[in-house]
């Protein structure tokens, strides 16, 4: 980004949570853990994963679409740079 994003600390803390959930996930398969307890935790990993995507798109569109004293031009770009990225995330 070409910006300081918003409430960096609170995404880094998401980071270390989901982090934390994959080395759970990690550890459960290491151990044998049954397949619905895995299951779940990789449901919850991927629901964080989506939460910070989320936060970063919603910063995206404030900073790079919405933001006062954007050009058109600025706008045009932000908004093409956040579609190929949506796209490339619902793959």
């Amino acid at each position: 980004m070409t910006h300081t994003i918003r409430e960096k600390q609170k995404l880094i803390n998401r980071v270390r949570r989901i982090r934390g959930q994959m080395e759970g996930i990690e550890r459960m398969l290491d151990e044998e853990k049954g397949c619905v307890e895995v299951m779940q935790s990789i449901a919850g990993a991927r629901g964080a994963m989506n939460g910070l995507m989320g936060e970063v798109i919603e910063d995206h569109i404030r900073m790079h679409l919405v933001a006062e004293g954007l050009t058109q031009k600025e706008r045009d770009e932000g908004a093409a740079e956040l579609i190929d990225v949506v796209r490339a995330y619902l793959k």
